[in-house]
């Protein structure tokens, strides 16, 4: 899908983002990763690598590397993380996850070419330089790193120096994203996460000067002690802070599955009609300020890769969000990493010591996934065309997948036409396009191909699309 990025200013009504401020899936792969089962095993894993060998080594990787380290504690954390002040346990995890890349060099039998690599936690920064060293001298001798690949790092700015932005510069890091959730002092306080605003400009100003490609801004709404005039005073903050790229995050209040958030006291945070006001504010603060909407809740300036790739519509998804890499395998290093391998997802544990036993008996960490079946690459298909390109064609499935398009999604058509008088897409003899008001859908109009969610109506356990 070719974007016409001039008229990319569509007007977002406060009654659409009312209607579909409901529940669903991020859609960083279909099925989610709350399909994946126990039956799939190591065995499983194992399996599906072998299969790589036989055909996809000379296709390149993407490698997630999972950190779970934090110094502090964030009351709006949803991730796995460990909270501590004892660094030496850092050394202790980088020794297992070299135990863990060399299950993988023997596996493979061969340097593998790496295309992107990305460092997640937790807080990535809580490594020492000597250990960020360490990891990227083993990845380095372990796999091909592609000289034009990309490297990206989180960045916790309670973390980081300019002399440290410029030692991960030095590493081969390309990229960078900086949490900053909000820089109301009010709001800081109320999550448990101080960082004034001018430490935030020093570090983004010195990491222009180590000529970072990309710098991303991570905000969230929803949070306590928010308000709309609040809210908009850090939007205006990060127009000025001026990012390659902004994710803008809805907080998901759900205290009864992540434990750092029962902090949190629900009366403090903003009603559902000011969250909707907040996201409405940031959308059109945003474009205003002439970025382009990439698709969900991500910005991102014109001149900034990803923007280019929606515009020649070679944008993708995984489950680091979107990427302008071409679909590859993705390895999942660390601590409840999610990887792809062919058509199989798989997840390591997520508890520490079971990822350690794991490895100390030369075995992969893998203790749940799924392998895919027909019906569900015919629908990934679909939903990662809808969330990337915002269009598919009939034609193009029925080729590719062996089916007869409206007869298999007969039910579908019947959602797929509200979503069309709703304004959200059109539908032509040929196929469907997603239109610019329902690029702020996206979410909703995918969730019409989720056969699980067809048959599941519990979706207390994902977060709001607004």
């Amino acid at each position: 899908m070719i974007v016409n990025e001039s008229a990319q200013k569509p007007v977002v009504s406060a009654e659409l983002l009312r209607k579909y401020d409901i529940a669903g899936p991020r859609y960083t792969s279909y099925p989610t990763a709350d399909r994946f089962v126990e039956a799939f095993t190591e065995v499983d894993y194992q399996q599906a690598l072998k299969q790589r060998q036989v055909g996809g080594l000379a296709l390149p990787l993407s490698i997630y590397v999972h950190i779970p380290f934090c110094e502090s504690l964030c009351f709006f954390c949803a991730c796995n993380k460990i909270v501590t002040k004892h660094h030496e346990r850092s050394a202790e995890y980088l020794g297992y996850l070299s135990k863990e890349i060399d299950l993988y060099i023997k596996q493979f039998g061969a340097k593998p070419s790496i295309s992107q690599l990305h460092l997640g936690g937790g807080s990535p920064t809580f490594f020492t330089d000597v250990e960020l060293t360490g990891l990227m001298t083993k990845l380095q001798r372990s796999f091909s790193l592609s000289p034009a690949g990309e490297y990206s790092i989180e960045i916790d700015p309670r973390t980081v120096n300019a002399s440290r932005l410029r030692y991960l510069a030095a590493l081969g890091f390309n990229r960078l994203s900086f949490g900053v959730q909000d820089f109301d002092p009010e709001v800081q306080k109320a999550v448990h996460r101080i960082q004034p605003v001018e430490q935030v400009f020093k570090l983004v100003e010195a990491a222009r000067r180590q000529k970072f490609e990309s710098l991303n801004v991570d905000l969230i709404y929803g949070l306590p002690m928010q308000t709309i005039e609040s809210f908009a005073r850090t939007l205006a903050q990060v127009v000025e802070l001026k990012p390659d790229r902004i994710a803008l995050y809805a907080y998901a209040h759900l205290p009864e599955r992540f434990k750092p958030q029962r902090r949190i006291s629900a009366y403090e945070l903003p009603s559902a009609k000011a969250k909707i006001a907040m996201l409405s504010e940031a959308i059109s603060t945003f474009l205003n300020a002439g970025y382009v909407f990439i698709g969900m809740d991500h910005f991102a300036l014109p001149s900034d890769s990803l923007a280019q790739a929606k515009r020649l519509g070679r944008l993708h998804r995984n489950f680091q969000g979107y990427s302008t890499r071409p679909d590859c395998d993705l390895i999942g290093l660390g601590v409840s990493a999610i990887g792809r391998v062919g058509a199989t997802y798989s997840q390591n544990s997520k508890i520490l010591n079971e990822y350690y036993d794991y490895l100390n008996q030369g075995r992969f960490a893998v203790v749940r996934g799924l392998a895919l079946s027909r019906d569900d690459l015919v629908r990934r298909t679909l939903i990662m065309a809808i969330m990337c390109q915002g269009e598919f064609q009939y034609e193009a499935i029925e080729l590719a997948h062996l089916i007869e398009f409206k007869t298999y999604f007969a039910t579908e058509f019947v959602a797929l036409k509200e979503l069309e008088d709703a304004g959200l897409l059109e539908i032509d003899e040929n196929g469907i396009q997603v239109t610019d008001t329902g690029w702020f859908f996206v979410r909703a109009i995918a969730m019409v191909f989720d056969r699980y969610l067809q048959t599941d109506r519990n979706r207390a356990r994902f977060s709001k699309i607004i």
